[in-house]
């Protein structure tokens, strides 16, 4: 089932990364329902890997391995638990901003410590009122001499409760070309976070509220010019968000198949395991199908990515597909539980509910389906794909 456009390196590192979620994350999952609240030493544990450096250069201590390696890493963890595969992912958008648009001094400032797993990084685009839209944010950044002033709210921020070092998207003027990208540290005056409020699913995960009051930051802390900051906020969903969010849900869907294939074959009725029932193994076939292409179209997706080719519409298809199906599965595994699986005692419940978690973020199946119109009708503007890997061809690693 890893086959797909995978090498050995990809299978030792599956090996490895799946070792690591049985030994150190599942005996944690217990405590991270109980509490609800983000595991910020686990999450440390798995940033000392190096697994956050996945798609940063060896220049700068990564590993330099590529989205391909980078969705094994979070499909393994995810497997294991939706909350940490969600943890890696958000730093994950954390890194492309730097990588995509930091200068030289700011690669080397943050890349090496993020790959050596000594800073989380995030980023804060979303608002109450303007949701996805990004046009519609309202937080500002003024420029007072060598600094900028920064005031207003993120919502929805991945690792708000865990991260080092937030990626702001603020309005420093009007219309899209009025968006400026910042790198925040956590610890500065005027910066706090909101606190965690209790979700439905993604337990030892925080998304949660950015607030920034008066926030003074250096101007060398720009991300790119004024006005590149819808380019960052884009770029990062599109190139990995999508991929990211896909790689959950991947991750959460073998997971699915795999407790309910091990419930089928544990419980029997009219002396035979349940799998027996003509109605159950047309379930799971379903089940097997719906895995085994959703998994085909997320690596697709990334091996393109890989390989700087054209691929938004991959990247949003692989979304689409990965995130519907693992939804349907849950709710055919549910169907095989019956009451069993309304109990905490089994995992399919959790996996339910963090399958839902990955609906909304870098756009609702419906935004993917209207992109992917656009592309049908020859209206689709531009490929991110491309013009970042044109970017990363072009730009120093130095």
């Amino acid at each position: 089932m890893d086959g797909y456009f995978a090498s050995r390196l990809h299978h030792r590192l599956r090996a490895q990364v799946r070792d690591f979620a049985e030994r150190e994350v599942r005996p944690r999952i217990p405590a991270m329902e109980a509490t609800r609240a983000a595991d910020r030493d686990l999450s440390r544990l798995i940033a000392r890997q190096g697994w956050l450096g996945v798609t940063i250069s060896a220049d700068f201590g990564g590993m330099a391995l590529g989205h391909l390696a980078k969705t094994i890493i979070i499909e393994e963890l995810s497997r294991v638990s939706g909350a940490m595969g969600a943890m890696v992912q958000a730093s994950q958008l954390g890194v492309a901003k730097i990588v995509h648009f930091g200068d030289a001094a700011q690669k080397k400032t943050w890349l090496p410590a993020i790959a050596a797993g000594e800073c989380l990084p995030t980023i804060a685009v979303t608002e109450p009122e303007s949701g996805g839209h990004v046009l519609g944010m309202s937080a500002t950044a003024v420029r007072d001499g060598d600094d900028y002033v920064l005031n207003g709210r993120k919502v929805y921020v991945g690792n708000s409760h865990v991260g080092d070092l937030h990626g702001v998207v603020v309005r420093t003027g009007p219309g899209s070309h009025g968006l400026t990208a910042f790198l925040v540290e956590s610890g500065r005056p005027g910066f706090r976070i909101g606190e965690q409020k209790p979700a439905m699913g993604l337990h030892g995960f925080s998304f949660g509220e950015l607030f920034f009051d008066n926030c003074r930051v250096p101007a060398v802390n720009r991300l790119g010019e004024e006005g590149d900051g819808l380019s960052v906020a884009y770029s990062s969903s599109v190139l990995y968000g999508r991929a990211n969010l896909t790689a959950v849900s991947l991750g959460i869907h073998q997971a699915i198949l795999e407790e309910t294939t091990r419930f089928c074959e544990q419980r029997r009725r009219y002396g035979k395991p349940l799998h027996e029932l003509p109605s159950v193994r047309l379930k799971l076939g379903t089940m097997q199908s719906r895995l085994m292409t959703s998994r085909l179209a997320a690596y697709h997706a990334v091996h393109l990515l890989d390989a700087g080719a054209p691929c938004d519409a991959e990247l949003m298809n692989a979304k689409l597909v990965n995130v519907e199906s693992a939804i349907d599965s849950a709710r055919n595994a549910m169907e095989i539980h019956a009451a069993a699986g309304l109990f905490t005692d089994r995992p399919i419940e959790r996996y339910m509910r963090d399958a839902l978690h990955m609906f909304a973020p870098a756009g609702t199946s419906d935004v993917q389906l209207l992109r992917l119109a656009e592309v049908a009708l020859g209206t689709a503007k531009g490929q991110w794909s491309q013009r970042l890997s044109d970017a990363v061809r072009m730009a120093p690693t130095g």
